[in-house]
């Protein structure tokens, strides 16, 4: 959904779209634009991401920047205006005062773990619906210039300084998010004595860090200029140095939301998981064959997709398994479709898109799809539509050289097939022992609505149509 708003004939702003569904905020990863640069409609100004998936934003007219409203690394509410355009330069309208650009915000809160009334999802899920607002913080006015340069100088030249009681809030607490407030506590510094380079005298990670590094900060060269309070943190910030023995990493969107999905999900949904070691020598040659044939031209082909096929083959047949938990309503939802879901790793943690009405798809558009799919998560590029509504899902970590695991269910899903490496290894075959290829595959089922006998079934089909590709004709 694209969302912006005309200020005047002259200047037009852009607010942050809904990218997801239900999704209430983002966190601006990078602009590929800058004050004064001309933009023409549909180019990518911005990259977000939300806890779904990292999304570049188009801008919908033409124009020159004016301004951008907030920096990198800044989360933003969906609505908020995040950058404005001059449609109309050269004209002799009086152009607006930019709005300062706006690093995060404090957010108070019971704990340091996510809004009130979120509820945890998994990528590609959408948020329980609940309306996430934002108090308005009771203003501390803004630190004097030569007061923070003083601080700042102090903490160079390894002296203490206290934090300027401008920079507390009303009740005396320094002024910080609820995750610097924990990594402080996990470092065991005390925010007081930490001067804030943050705008308005917020307390930045940064800040934390340098204040738990007092030998390194005091290595720096007495000669070096003390930063100005201009400039970016990062420039008092000093590097983790070689013999640091720990890195603290901030987890936050698809890390984050990934981490809440499985954890709602393990401690939700009854898993139970069955598991069957099979002979696949047969599918693989069918997979050397298919490489061959003209009609499978242009796709990849690999076990993966037998795999793939197998299980909507074993869905056709027991059609019960692809179902979800309706808690709230106390009902079994029977999905009388399937968007089989693929798991698939990326830089920034695990995503799960998948394709839509894939038991509608005969095997070349199978393979199509799933290679087009690998291709848009590897490249950071999956959209959140492509993960959303999943039924069921495939988590190949045999590629990982793991013979199998125990897959923790997706949210709104009933099942989950791990597929082990396929490994030639000896097998009694027709009654002698030879070198077969040999596998293993886990189901994972949640035992609300999939009892023993269907998971059974389930697994046992899928195992039969790799061990026999020819029921994938006999079976379809």
């Amino acid at each position: 959904m694209t969302t912006m708003t005309q200020t005047s004939a002259r200047f037009r702003e852009f607010k942050m779209p809904d990218v997801g569904e239900g999704l209430t905020e983002a966190e601006i990863l990078k602009w590929f634009v800058q004050p004064g640069d001309t933009v023409t409609d549909g180019q990518v100004v911005c990259e977000v991401e939300t806890a779904k998936a990292a999304v570049e934003l188009p801008i919908p007219f033409d124009g020159v920047v004016h301004e951008l409203r907030f920096s990198e690394g800044t989360t933003v509410d969906v609505g908020q205006v995040i950058i404005t355009v001059d449609v109309a330069p050269g004209s002799d309208e009086e152009a607006p005062v930019p709005a300062p650009v706006q690093e995060p915000v404090d957010e108070p809160d019971a704990s340091a773990e996510g809004p009130k009334g979120r509820t945890p999802v998994l990528v590609g899920y959408g948020v329980a619906e609940s309306s996430t607002k934002r108090r308005p913080r009771k203003g501390a006015a803004a630190p004097e210039a030569a007061a923070v340069a003083a601080a700042v100088q102090a903490e160079l030249n390894g002296h203490a300084a206290p934090a300027p009681s401008v920079l507390e809030d009303p009740v005396g607490r320094p002024l910080a998010k609820p995750p610097v407030r924990k990594l402080a506590k996990d470092l065991g510094i005390d925010l007081a004595t930490v001067v804030p380079t943050g705008k308005d005298g917020i307390i930045t990670r940064e800040d934390v860090h340098a204040a738990a590094a007092p030998a390194a900060v005091a290595a720096v060269a007495p000669s070096a200029p003390a930063p100005s309070v201009s400039e970016p943190v990062a420039a008092a910030a000093v590097e983790v140095t070689s013999s640091a023995r720990e890195t603290r990493i901030p987890v936050k969107g698809v890390r984050k939301a990934i981490a809440q999905a499985m954890v709602g999900s393990a401690f939700t949904a009854p898993h139970v998981t069955e598991f069957v070691t099979i002979d696949v020598t047969r599918t693989m040659k069918l997979v050397a064959e298919l490489k061959e044939d003209k009609d499978m031209a242009g796709v990849r082909v690999n076990p993966l997709l037998i795999i793939a096929k197998a299980l909507l083959v074993a869905i056709k047949r027991n059609p019960e398994v692809n179902a979800a938990w309706d808690e709230a309503n106390q009902e079994i939802v029977q999905k009388h479709y399937v968007n089989l879901g693929i798991a698939a790793a990326t830089p920034r943690g695990l995503i799960v898109p998948n394709i839509k009405d894939a038991h509608d798809k005969t095997l070349p558009q199978l393979a199509a799809a799933l290679g087009e799919l690998v291709t848009t998560a590897r490249d950071g590029k999956t959209s959140p539509a492509a993960m959303a509504g999943g039924t069921v899902t495939i988590t190949n970590v045999g590629v990982f050289g793991v013979d199998t695991g125990t897959p923790i269910l997706n949210p709104g899903e009933s099942a989950i097939l791990a597929v082990g490496a396929i490994k030639l290894q000896p097998w009694v075959h027709k009654g002698k022992v030879k070198p077969r290829q040999v596998t293993t595959l886990a189901l994972s089922f949640d035992h609300r609505l999939v009892d023993g006998e269907l998971g059974s079934k389930v697994l046992a089909d899928v195992a039969a149509i790799l061990e026999q590709p020819k029921r994938l004709i006999t079976w379809a």
